[in-house]
């Protein structure tokens, strides 16, 4: 391999900071910070999201069909009307 050209590819620590779920990965991403987790120092990186916090993977993510019949409403109002003359 030639030296110097390849990026930094270490262990890193990912907080998500909607709820504090922390995980170890392997990765190339630039921190400045350091944090301790399980005895041990890593680079941090925070997250606003993780799988452990996104609706789609929580089971909480609500679909638009089923939001109270609207996208049925919006349809009956509008997707009948003709504009040509």
């Amino acid at each position: 391999m030639k030296a110097g050209i390849h990026p930094n590819y270490r262990e890193v620590l990912f907080v998500d900071l909607s709820n504090g779920f922390k995980f170890v990965t392997r990765s190339c991403v630039n921190t400045k910070e350091n944090e301790t987790f399980e005895g041990k120092e890593y680079p941090l990186y925070k997250l606003d999201t993780s799988s452990e916090s996104h609706p789609f993977y929580t089971g909480t993510q609500k679909s638009v069909d089923n939001m109270g019949g609207r996208v049925e409403k919006f349809r009956n109002r509008f997707g009948k009307t003709s504009l040509a003359k």
